[in-house]
């Protein structure tokens, strides 16, 4: 504790959020952690999935925090993160989370998996089983690509193991819902009865692409 508090001294943790000063309870800074609460969650729609909603907009802090998270590896930021959504889901019942499946190669380039960190925060601070039922092939990035294609070649998902009857099918960051929607398609043919599909924010399509 005594060596913890003087690292604290000579070195204060940053805000995940601002890059500031985060003490004296990182990753986040009190201000960082205000806007994180006023920011409103941001439904959208997939054919066929019961509930379809982000925890907040991707812009701000809701921007700032996946890039701490996704780009520049701040692995802590999914606590907070999936403390929001988990309020997001209050009403939503029994379910298990399943994360949706990194392309293998960007995985092992990061040496993890965005999605998949915020799916096991969000398990547990709300108690639910985590289930990681599902691969993915490489192929393009989503990220670039415009709305046509993505929606016209969204990712290769299959069953790695049987899915739960229920799911939070979850992401870090949704934009087409391409990728989701692949993940819900998947676990339906495979048997699960109901299916959410959330994110932690939501990005919106460019509307000239």
């Amino acid at each position: 504790m005594l060596r913890q508090a003087l690292v604290s001294l000579l070195a204060p943790p940053l805000c995940g959020g601002c890059a500031n000063r985060s003490a004296p309870r990182p990753p986040l800074c009190e201000g960082c952690r205000r806007a994180l609460e006023l920011a409103r969650p941001q439904p959208f729609v997939i054919p066929g999935v019961a509930l379809a909603l982000a925890a907040a907009p991707y812009d701000g802090i809701g921007r700032r925090l996946v890039g701490g998270l996704k780009f520049a590896g701040r692995l802590p930021l999914a606590a907070p993160m999936a403390i929001k959504l988990a309020a997001a889901l209050e009403p939503v019942g029994e379910a298990a989370v399943v994360p949706v499946p990194p392309a293998p190669g960007r995985s092992r380039r990061r040496g993890f998996d965005p999605a998949r960190e915020l799916a096991a925060s969000l398990a547990r601070v709300t108690g639910r089983d985590l289930r990681p039922c599902l691969a993915r092939s490489d192929g393009p990035r989503q990220v670039g690509r415009t709305r046509a294609l993505r929606l016209a070649d969204p990712p290769d998902v299959r069953l790695v193991a049987s899915p739960p009857p229920r799911v939070l099918v979850v992401d870090d960051v949704v934009t087409t819902g391409a990728t989701l929607a692949a993940c819900a398609r998947t676990l339906s043919d495979g048997g699960a009865q109901w299916i959410a599909a959330v994110a932690f924010a939501r990005s919106r399509p460019n509307p000239r692409d």
